[in-house]
């Protein structure tokens, strides 16, 4: 059991690298770096938007309701890391713990 919780610390570890990887991305996409007409751009956009958007859209409207408007700001991506590291350092040692 041990190992399983290990490799889903690997995978949310994983999850948090292309989170991060979006947010540079969508930096570099608003600022004119890269552009969305390259195909391969376009393939790793959509992969990366497929991967992460499904847990960024709930916290986008809990995060819209909750806080002012920020201009623009998308600080969603935050709080799902704090989220993953939340999980990391305190969900799966104490998961952990019950099995020793």
């Amino acid at each position: 059991m041990l190992e399983l919780l290990n490799f889903i610390s690997y995978l949310i570890t994983l999850y948090t690298y292309v989170v991060i990887a979006g947010v540079i991305m969508s930096w570099l996409i608003s600022f004119n770096v890269i552009n969305l007409y390259n195909p391969i751009v376009r393939t790793i956009w959509d992969a990366i938007n497929a991967v992460t958007e499904p847990l960024l859209r709930p916290i986008r409207g809990f995060v819209n309701r909750l806080l002012p408007d920020l201009r623009g700001i998308d600080i969603s991506p935050i709080f799902l890391l704090l989220g993953c590291l939340f999980l990391q350092s305190v969900i799966i040692p104490n998961i952990a713990k019950l099995f020793l």
